[in-house]
Protein backbone atom coordinates (compact mmCIF):
# COMPACT_ATOMS: atom_id res chain seq x y z
CA UNK A 1 0.00 0.00 0.00
CA UNK A 2 1.09 3.42 -0.96
CA UNK A 3 0.23 6.17 0.68
CA UNK A 4 1.79 10.20 -0.46
CA UNK A 5 1.06 13.81 0.75
CA UNK A 6 1.63 16.55 -1.30
CA UNK A 7 1.08 20.43 -0.46
CA UNK A 8 -0.23 21.50 -3.96
CA UNK A 9 -0.07 24.98 -3.33
CA UNK A 10 -3.38 25.45 -5.14
CA UNK A 11 -5.13 21.95 -6.29
CA UNK A 12 -7.23 24.25 -9.54
CA UNK A 13 -3.85 25.77 -11.22
CA UNK A 14 -1.88 22.93 -10.40
CA UNK A 15 -4.44 20.53 -11.61
CA UNK A 16 -2.41 19.34 -14.55
CA UNK A 17 0.92 18.85 -12.49
CA UNK A 18 -0.82 16.76 -9.90
CA UNK A 19 -3.11 14.31 -12.41
CA UNK A 20 0.16 13.83 -14.09
CA UNK A 21 1.68 12.85 -10.87
CA UNK A 22 -0.96 10.47 -9.67
CA UNK A 23 -1.09 9.08 -13.59
CA UNK A 24 3.20 8.13 -13.20
CA UNK A 25 2.83 7.41 -9.51
CA UNK A 26 -0.15 5.43 -8.43
CA UNK A 27 -0.72 5.87 -5.05
CA UNK A 28 -3.24 4.33 -3.19
CA UNK A 29 -3.92 7.27 -0.69
CA UNK A 30 -3.20 11.02 -1.13
CA UNK A 31 -2.97 13.51 1.06
CA UNK A 32 -3.35 16.60 -0.14
CA UNK A 33 -2.57 20.43 1.70
CA UNK A 34 -3.65 23.78 0.35
CA UNK A 35 -5.88 23.34 -2.13
CA UNK A 36 -6.80 27.12 -2.11
CA UNK A 37 -10.29 26.39 -2.84
CA UNK A 38 -14.05 26.45 -1.55
CA UNK A 39 -15.56 23.42 -1.15
CA UNK A 40 -17.56 24.05 -4.25
CA UNK A 41 -14.54 24.29 -6.67
CA UNK A 42 -12.70 21.23 -5.64
CA UNK A 43 -12.03 19.55 -8.62
CA UNK A 44 -13.88 16.31 -8.13
CA UNK A 45 -14.90 15.04 -11.71
CA UNK A 46 -11.27 15.24 -12.80
CA UNK A 47 -9.92 13.42 -9.63
CA UNK A 48 -12.62 10.58 -9.71
CA UNK A 49 -11.82 10.40 -13.69
CA UNK A 50 -8.13 9.92 -12.75
CA UNK A 51 -9.62 6.81 -10.74
CA UNK A 52 -10.00 8.56 -7.44
CA UNK A 53 -12.45 8.96 -4.78
CA UNK A 54 -12.05 12.14 -2.18
CA UNK A 55 -12.85 13.47 0.46
CA UNK A 56 -12.39 17.21 1.30
CA UNK A 57 -12.30 20.48 3.39
CA UNK A 58 -12.34 23.52 1.29
CA UNK A 59 -11.74 27.48 2.21
CA UNK A 60 -11.35 30.18 0.15
CA UNK A 61 -8.33 31.25 -0.85
CA UNK A 62 -6.19 29.63 1.79
CA UNK A 63 -5.78 26.40 3.28
CA UNK A 64 -7.87 23.15 2.84
CA UNK A 65 -6.94 19.71 2.90
CA UNK A 66 -7.97 16.31 1.09
CA UNK A 67 -7.80 12.66 1.09
CA UNK A 68 -7.70 10.94 -2.34
CA UNK A 69 -8.15 6.80 -2.63
CA UNK A 70 -7.79 4.56 -5.72
CA UNK A 71 -9.60 1.25 -5.03
CA UNK A 72 -10.33 2.03 -1.46
CA UNK A 73 -13.07 2.97 0.57
CA UNK A 74 -12.81 6.69 2.48
CA UNK A 75 -14.67 6.19 5.83
CA UNK A 76 -14.15 9.90 7.07
CA UNK A 77 -13.92 10.32 10.64
CA UNK A 78 -13.35 14.41 10.92
CA UNK A 79 -12.85 17.44 8.81
CA UNK A 80 -11.42 19.31 12.45
CA UNK A 81 -8.85 19.30 14.37
CA UNK A 82 -10.39 19.07 18.37
CA UNK A 83 -9.73 21.34 21.09
CA UNK A 84 -11.08 24.83 19.36
CA UNK A 85 -14.97 24.62 17.83
CA UNK A 86 -13.98 28.51 17.19
CA UNK A 87 -10.97 27.70 14.67
CA UNK A 88 -11.94 28.11 10.89
CA UNK A 89 -9.53 27.32 9.60
CA UNK A 90 -9.75 24.08 6.82
CA UNK A 91 -6.12 22.58 8.00
CA UNK A 92 -6.92 18.83 9.25
CA UNK A 93 -8.86 16.41 7.89
CA UNK A 94 -9.61 12.51 8.96
CA UNK A 95 -10.32 9.17 7.28
CA UNK A 96 -10.39 5.55 7.90
CA UNK A 97 -8.81 3.61 4.74
CA UNK A 98 -8.10 0.00 4.18
CA UNK A 99 -8.22 -0.18 8.05
CA UNK A 100 -5.67 2.57 8.93
CA UNK A 101 -6.80 5.73 10.30
CA UNK A 102 -4.97 8.60 8.55
CA UNK A 103 -4.98 12.62 9.69
CA UNK A 104 -4.14 14.71 6.99
CA UNK A 105 -2.94 18.35 8.27
CA UNK A 106 -1.96 21.33 7.37
CA UNK A 107 0.12 23.08 10.46
CA UNK A 108 0.53 27.04 10.52
CA UNK A 109 3.21 28.28 9.71
CA UNK A 110 3.55 30.93 11.93
CA UNK A 111 5.49 33.55 10.57
CA UNK A 112 6.42 36.43 11.43
CA UNK A 113 7.27 35.16 14.72
CA UNK A 114 6.84 36.10 17.81
CA UNK A 115 3.60 37.63 17.17
CA UNK A 116 -0.31 36.55 16.98
CA UNK A 117 0.61 33.82 14.06
CA UNK A 118 3.17 32.14 15.85
CA UNK A 119 0.56 32.25 19.37
CA UNK A 120 -1.90 30.35 16.64
CA UNK A 121 0.81 28.04 15.32
CA UNK A 122 2.44 26.65 18.82
CA UNK A 123 -1.63 26.63 19.87
CA UNK A 124 -2.35 24.38 16.89
CA UNK A 125 0.63 22.16 17.93
CA UNK A 126 -0.68 21.43 20.84
CA UNK A 127 -3.82 20.48 19.82
CA UNK A 128 -2.30 17.92 17.46
CA UNK A 129 -0.52 16.74 20.10
CA UNK A 130 -2.72 15.85 22.21
CA UNK A 131 -4.78 14.48 19.87
CA UNK A 132 -2.28 12.60 18.67
CA UNK A 133 -2.18 11.00 22.11
CA UNK A 134 -5.53 10.19 22.00
CA UNK A 135 -4.98 8.20 18.25
CA UNK A 136 -2.06 6.55 20.60
CA UNK A 137 -4.61 5.69 23.20
CA UNK A 138 -6.56 3.78 21.25
CA UNK A 139 -4.35 1.32 20.13
CA UNK A 140 -4.73 1.55 16.24
CA UNK A 141 -2.90 2.10 13.43
CA UNK A 142 -2.73 5.52 12.61
CA UNK A 143 -0.91 8.10 9.73
CA UNK A 144 -0.84 11.60 11.13
CA UNK A 145 1.01 13.18 7.75
CA UNK A 146 0.94 16.81 5.62
CA UNK A 147 2.61 19.62 5.93
CA UNK A 148 3.87 20.30 9.31
CA UNK A 149 5.75 23.36 8.38
CA UNK A 150 8.60 22.51 10.68
CA UNK A 151 12.50 21.37 10.18
CA UNK A 152 12.83 19.44 12.77
CA UNK A 153 16.87 19.49 13.17
CA UNK A 154 19.88 21.22 11.53
CA UNK A 155 19.65 18.50 9.02
CA UNK A 156 16.23 19.21 7.24
CA UNK A 157 17.16 22.44 6.50
CA UNK A 158 19.66 24.38 3.75
CA UNK A 159 22.07 26.96 5.86
CA UNK A 160 20.44 26.31 9.12
CA UNK A 161 21.69 29.56 10.43
CA UNK A 162 19.85 31.71 8.43
CA UNK A 163 16.42 30.36 9.91
CA UNK A 164 17.34 31.06 13.71
CA UNK A 165 14.16 33.34 13.73
CA UNK A 166 11.98 31.91 11.45
CA UNK A 167 8.61 30.50 12.73
CA UNK A 168 9.27 27.21 10.98
CA UNK A 169 12.66 26.46 13.08
CA UNK A 170 12.55 28.77 16.56
CA UNK A 171 12.99 26.38 19.30
CA UNK A 172 9.72 26.31 20.52
CA UNK A 173 8.57 24.98 16.89
CA UNK A 174 11.37 21.89 17.03
CA UNK A 175 10.45 21.18 20.55
CA UNK A 176 6.77 21.13 19.61
CA UNK A 177 7.55 18.48 17.17
CA UNK A 178 9.86 16.59 19.33
CA UNK A 179 6.70 16.54 21.90
CA UNK A 180 5.26 15.28 19.51
CA UNK A 181 7.15 12.40 17.99
CA UNK A 182 8.40 11.02 21.47
CA UNK A 183 4.79 9.97 22.29
CA UNK A 184 5.58 7.06 20.62
CA UNK A 185 5.15 8.44 16.81
CA UNK A 186 8.24 7.33 13.82
CA UNK A 187 9.38 9.56 11.26
CA UNK A 188 9.38 7.46 8.73
CA UNK A 189 11.95 9.37 6.30
CA UNK A 190 14.38 9.29 8.96
CA UNK A 191 14.11 5.80 9.74
CA UNK A 192 14.49 5.29 6.65
CA UNK A 193 17.54 7.87 5.74
CA UNK A 194 18.43 8.61 9.16
CA UNK A 195 21.77 10.75 8.22
CA UNK A 196 21.01 12.14 4.69
CA UNK A 197 19.93 15.06 3.01
CA UNK A 198 16.26 15.29 2.11
CA UNK A 199 14.35 18.04 1.39
CA UNK A 200 10.65 18.60 0.74
CA UNK A 201 10.30 22.35 -0.55
CA UNK A 202 12.05 24.50 -2.56
CA UNK A 203 11.44 27.98 -2.78
CA UNK A 204 10.17 29.74 -5.95
CA UNK A 205 12.76 32.50 -5.47
CA UNK A 206 17.05 32.76 -5.75
CA UNK A 207 16.90 29.06 -8.15
CA UNK A 208 16.31 27.12 -4.51
CA UNK A 209 15.42 24.16 -6.99
CA UNK A 210 18.39 24.46 -8.93
CA UNK A 211 20.96 24.89 -5.82
CA UNK A 212 18.73 22.33 -3.95
CA UNK A 213 17.97 25.18 -0.84
CA UNK A 214 15.56 23.52 0.52
CA UNK A 215 13.45 22.32 3.42
CA UNK A 216 11.92 18.90 5.08
CA UNK A 217 8.60 20.32 6.49
CA UNK A 218 6.36 17.64 4.95
CA UNK A 219 6.68 14.40 7.26
CA UNK A 220 4.68 10.75 7.91
CA UNK A 221 4.59 10.03 11.61
CA UNK A 222 3.41 6.72 12.01
CA UNK A 223 2.12 4.47 15.18
CA UNK A 224 3.90 1.95 15.91
CA UNK A 225 1.12 -0.91 13.99
CA UNK A 226 2.35 1.55 11.09
CA UNK A 227 6.06 1.54 11.71
CA UNK A 228 6.20 -1.96 11.61
CA UNK A 229 4.62 -2.25 7.87
CA UNK A 230 6.84 0.11 6.41
CA UNK A 231 9.32 -1.11 3.84
CA UNK A 232 10.08 2.28 1.88
CA UNK A 233 10.14 6.14 1.92
CA UNK A 234 10.86 8.87 -0.39
CA UNK A 235 10.22 12.06 -1.83
CA UNK A 236 9.35 12.87 -5.87
CA UNK A 237 11.70 15.46 -5.54
CA UNK A 238 11.52 15.50 -9.78
CA UNK A 239 7.90 16.77 -9.45
CA UNK A 240 8.93 20.09 -8.47
CA UNK A 241 10.81 20.75 -11.73
CA UNK A 242 7.65 20.84 -13.60
CA UNK A 243 6.63 23.22 -15.85
CA UNK A 244 3.60 25.40 -13.09
CA UNK A 245 4.74 22.67 -10.07
CA UNK A 246 3.61 24.00 -6.63
CA UNK A 247 6.99 24.37 -4.27
CA UNK A 248 6.23 21.16 -2.46
CA UNK A 249 7.53 17.59 -3.89
CA UNK A 250 5.56 14.99 -2.92
CA UNK A 251 6.31 12.06 -0.44
CA UNK A 252 5.37 8.79 -0.19
CA UNK A 253 5.78 5.86 1.81
CA UNK A 254 5.06 2.13 1.39
CA UNK A 255 3.60 -0.50 3.67
CA UNK A 256 3.38 -4.01 3.41
CA UNK A 257 -0.13 -5.92 3.53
Amino acid sequence: MKIATYNVNGVNGRLPVLLRWLNETAPDVVCLQELKAPQEKFPEQAIHDAGYSAIWHGQKSWNGVAILAHNHEIKEVSRALPGDPDDMHSRYIEAVINGIHIGCLYLPNGNPAPGPKFDYKLSWFERLTTHAADLLAADIPVILTGDYNVMPTELDVYKPERWVDDALFRPETRAAFKTLVSQGWTDAIRKVYPTETIYTFWDYFRDAYGRNAGLRIDHFLLSPHVDSRLTAAGVDRNVRGWEKSSDHAPVWIQLAD
